[in-house]
């Protein structure tokens, strides 16, 4: 078992159990986009913000697929990417 735990949760280059990290850029565009739509601050802008926020999450998935420090990571990454792609095809 702790085989199997170390497998999808180990970063590899450090050793560490790596679950969630400190959000970077592209967290941050997301969750102020989200926030400000939740708040309806610019309620004319409704639509780009979506498109900002979807975007944002897009490309972070993208970066956890090709850069994720474990496949936890990077599967998360894949989930999040293929979520924004079928969002954007609808």
């Amino acid at each position: 078992m702790q085989a199997v735990v170390d497998w999808w949760f180990r970063d590899r280059s450090t050793g560490a159990i790596v679950i969630g990290q400190l959000p970077n850029a592209t967290i941050g565009v997301w969750l102020a986009a989200t926030a400000v739509r939740l708040l309806d601050v610019l309620p004319e802008r409704e639509r780009e913000l979506g498109w900002i926020g979807s975007g944002a999450l897009a490309a972070w998935g993208a970066d956890e697929l090709v850069r994720g420090v474990n496949p936890f990571r990077r599967l998360l990454g894949a989930v999040v990417l293929a979520w924004q792609l079928t969002r954007l095809l609808r």
